[in-house]
């Protein structure tokens, strides 16, 4: 193999650690001292070279040579590819940055987690060691997120609390309720016993949001202490309490490192390979740059955050006007109408959001604006398909009883709607949605109450 370009630097005062490799040929003593800069591992070149003559060649690999780094490497100073050792007394460290372009390879865990291509600002490295991934929730994101992370050869364990169904997708790799047709890898392992899942180092909550708090509370019992970093994708509101669901998890598991996924996520895309975006979010920032960069792909772009309350409540609250958004498709109100709704919703969701200790500015990302975009024009999204359906006429129970999935939107609204009352926060959409799902009111007889409320100015 060779390099399109060759910069070698032949000093000899950089320490070289070829902890990331696995199974890959190291560079021999007198050859470690270099300087990589980008280029490309290409197929059919001179064996013997004597370097890395068995690397993988579907890779295309990057290299960062970072100076000024303090002694203890806890941060950067300065880093440039021009910069000259030989003026520097502080240690040298070269990082190789490794992209599959196809196919695989056989690459240790830790440097997998740079798949994410961190040269485009993605994680550089990853205090968190991720060994084992669990996810609870068999359903269609749960399933989606399975395969996602599976197909690299992840050790990924996928739980569903239906015994029968989990046996049927055992047999079949296959989860053919919510995602049929799609294979599940081989190192995914599915399992409907909580107790199968003890000594994961990430635990993945995609359940439904009203059960989120039943089956972390079995989990518990199941497992007893949890030393694994906790991941909500879970999008809701609990009823009674007003508890987002991170809230959820750190009542049951106090001691634990809680993040959470949410955006413009749907499940039948993301199994496609379809390009897509998310955020992830955590109080610890170190937590959730490195679950950025062993969690994201080049097709599942990750995007760090601290801004926890607000992606979760825009995750949860889009999933009512969501339901708005289908009531005025189902009404053939046409497109002038739902993007004046839409925008309203988002004005809406702002003013509620930022009452419930979110930050206004944090909607108009990905879990926000993003995400209500998405579902509230998507014919795949439940929400936006229950309420096209109750605009047709359909009852609420028949929509319900002939879906297998849950339309979060419903439990949500009721949620939103109490804590609107509870806030004194102003939220016509909201509360016509609510009135429609619990108060069997015609959608009809909302849409006339929401178009006679009194012209005002704008705000958002």
């Amino acid at each position: 193999m060779e390099l399109a370009r060759d910069v070698w630097n032949r000093r000899s005062d950089i320490e070289c650690a070829w902890a990331f490799f696995s199974c890959v040929a190291g560079l021999q003593r007198g050859e470690r001292c270099r300087h990589f800069s980008r280029g490309a591992f290409r197929v059919g070149s001179d064996r013997r070279t004597g370097w890395c003559c068995d690397l993988d060649t579907n890779l295309l690999a990057y290299a960062l040579c970072f100076g000024g780094l303090n002694y203890s490497c806890s941060c950067i100073t300065s880093h440039n590819f021009a910069y000259n050792l030989a003026k520097s007394n502080h240690r040298k460290v070269v990082i190789l940055l490794v992209g599959l372009s196809r196919g695989s390879c056989d690459l240790a865990s830790s440097f997998k987690s740079f798949a994410a291509h961190a040269w485009n600002g993605a994680a550089l490295y990853s205090k968190v060691k991720i060994g084992e991934t669990v996810i609870l929730g068999a359903g269609s994101w749960g399933t989606a997120l399975a395969w996602l992370w599976g197909k690299d050869g992840r050790q990924v364990s996928l739980w569903g609390h239906d015994s029968d169904r989990v046996a049927r997708m055992q047999g079949t790799r296959e989860n053919s309720d919510y995602l049929p047709g799609l294979k599940l890898p081989g190192s995914v392992r599915l399992t409907s016993e909580l107790t199968d899942l003890a000594g994961a180092d990430l635990i993945v909550f995609a359940t439904p949001s009203t059960a989120l708090r039943k089956v972390a509370t079995q989990l518990r019992q199941a497992i007893g202490h949890v030393r694994a970093v906790l991941l909500s994708c879970v999008k809701g509101i609990e009823h009674g309490t007003g508890m987002r669901m991170s809230q959820i998890l750190s009542e049951l598991f106090p001691e634990q490192k809680i993040a959470v996924l949410s955006g413009p996520n749907l499940a039948a895309e993301v199994v496609q390979n379809f390009p897509t975006a998310t955020v992830i979010g955590c109080n610890d920032a170190e937590c959730a740059t490195s679950l950025q960069g062993i969690l994201g792909s080049p097709r599942f772009r990750v995007y760090s955050s601290q801004e926890v309350t607000s992606i979760e409540l825009g995750g949860a609250l889009k999933n009512v006007f969501a339901v708005a958004a289908g009531l005025s498709d189902g009404l053939g109100l046409g497109d002038n109408s739902k993007a004046a709704l839409v925008t309203r919703s988002l004005a809406e969701l702002v003013r509620l959001g930022v009452a419930m200790g979110g930050t206004a500015q944090a909607f108009y990302g990905l879990s926000g604006a993003g995400d209500l975009i998405v579902t509230c024009y998507s014919e795949r999204s439940r929400n936006h398909t229950v309420g096209k359906r109750l605009g047709r006429g359909e009852s609420l129970m028949q929509i319900t009883q002939s879906m297998k999935m849950v339309a979060e939107g419903i439990p949500t609204a009721r949620s939103a709607f109490e804590c609107a009352r509870q806030l004194k926060i102003e939220t016509p959409i909201i509360d016509q949605v609510y009135a429609v799902l619990y108060e069997q009111k015609k959608p009809t007889g909302a849409l006339e109450e929401v178009l006679s409320r009194e012209q005002k100015a704008e705000h958002l």
